[in-house]
């Protein structure tokens, strides 16, 4: 196993268990190190507690007393803990360092490491990279925010593998020292406040991707979003600007025809089948990636011209009677459900709703003028409903869940429609997550064969 050479500090609690929790204490653990591990809805009894305590491991469960500070040096936290939990908020007033796991797997990879942010296409521009790689050969890995512990796959990874991470920005907002080799900041927009409070704090953990990058690394980013355009100036690794309009000398772009890494032609777009604009932005942050790592034309165009898009991101599902169903599930904010409703131009009926995080969904308006109907539900149905109804959408229907949106949208649909799955907000008033509920999707458009 590989080692934790930087880290200089011997006692340290684990804030949250979860899978990144249990791997940050079992690795802390086997390096030596005096852990402490708390967390709120674990039990005495839990396997994982129990094990961790035969690995030396001191455990407190069911609260989050502050006594489990004393002594402390480092905290590992489990992302999804905001910082104005009270305890954070004492450590920090303690100076106590606050990292994610994220940072452990930074000192713990030997290869490459390749991070991807952004507020939207994350995984889709993940899996485009990993895929990329595979069909020109390369080793390759992929951890992160798309499910797998970073610091577990880090552990195995040699020096002739790269390692792929998805990053959202509560694993960015942790690190201190974390640098990949290539950073791939994809776009900006407002999401997560409820967690960061401002989007200034939003923003900053996003660009921490690049902030400790030197003349060594690569930082791509979306010549397109003024703000990273602005950000970026700071970094102080070679810049790879990507664009979906404009021609870059140093970049990736397209002329609407085709696309181009500096003046290589590497595509036609006619022979790309993943739909959508945004996803062509995500195609071309992969390219540049995969052609800095040493992926051929050959393995790019082999992925392009095959791959139909990510398990609930904007996922053809079937067509049934001449109706075409698409999972989206993974939309949880008005951003990605506006880039999946710019993907279509036939009759659209849309199947929205969930979590209500006080946002007003108006920002949808320009976007529904070919969305025929619309069915509703979860505790955002009212707002939606408005929406519809501002929107002059003669067919607005109130669903109990999606498996009865589903069954309502295919009774008034036609041959030719789109039936699409993209709730503009996230799925914790009805789903524990968001898979779970494209996945509910999915098992109801089956039904109706």
């Amino acid at each position: 196993m590989t080692k934790l050479l930087d880290i200089p500090y011997s006692r340290i609690l684990v804030l949250g268990l979860a899978r990144s929790g249990s791997a940050a204490a079992r690795l802390l653990l086997a390096n030596g190190k005096q852990v402490r591990v708390n967390d709120v809805s674990a039990n005495e009894d839990d396997v994982m507690v129990e094990d961790l305590k035969k690995m030396g491991a001191e455990i407190v469960v069911g609260s989050h007393p502050l006594f489990v500070l004393d002594n402390m040096e480092l905290i590992v936290k489990n992302p999804g803990i905001p910082y104005d939990n009270p305890l954070l908020v004492e450590a920090q007033k303690r100076d106590i360092p606050i990292i994610t796991e994220i940072e452990l797997a930074g000192q713990l990879a030997e290869g490459s490491i390749i991070g991807i942010t952004g507020s939207n296409g994350k995984t889709t521009t993940t899996t485009l990279v990993n895929d990329m790689l595979l069909k020109s050969a390369q080793s390759v890995k992929v951890a992160g925010n798309i499910g797998v512990v970073a610091a577990e796959v880090a552990q195995t990874l040699t020096e002739d593998e790269n390692l792929v991470l998805e990053l959202s920005s509560f694993q960015l907002a942790g690190i201190q020292k974390f640098r990949p080799k290539i950073a791939i900041l994809l776009n900006i927009f407002e999401a997560h406040l409820d967690y960061h409070k401002t989007m200034d704090n939003y923003q900053e953990a996003k660009f921490n991707i690049f902030k400790n990058q030197s003349n060594d690394d690569y930082l791509v980013y979306n010549a397109d979003d003024s703000t990273i355009v602005e950000a970026v100036k700071k970094a102080r690794s070679n810049k790879v600007p990507f664009s979906v309009t404009n021609k870059l000398e140093n970049g990736v772009w397209s002329n609407g025809e085709s696309i181009y890494f500096r003046d290589e032609k590497i595509i036609d777009l006619e022979e790309i089948v993943l739909v959508g604009e945004h996803n062509l932005a995500n195609i071309l942050a992969a390219i540049a990636a995969a052609k800095l790592s040493g992926a051929t034309n050959e393995g790019i165009r082999e992925v392009l011209t095959s791959f139909t898009g990510v398990k609930h991101r904007l996922q053809f599902v079937t067509t049934i009677n001449r109706r075409l169903f698409y999972n989206d599930s993974k939309a949880t904010n008005i951003l990605a459900t506006q880039k999946a409703l710019s993907s279509f131009e036939q009759p659209t009926i849309l199947l929205a709703g969930g979590l209500d995080r006080g946002n007003e969904f108006t920002d949808l308006l320009p976007y529904v003028k070919h969305v025929k109907a619309m069915v509703v539900f979860g505790e955002t149905a009212a707002k939606l409903k408005t929406l519809g109804e501002a929107a002059k959408i003669d067919s607005i229907i109130l669903a109990d869940d999606v498996q009865h949106a589903v069954e309502e949208a295919y009774a008034i649909s036609n041959a030719n429609d789109v039936i699409l799955l993209s709730p503009a907000c996230a799925s914790w008033d009805q789903y524990r997550t968001f898979e779970e509920r494209g996945d509910m999707f999915i098992q109801a458009v089956h039904t109706l064969v």
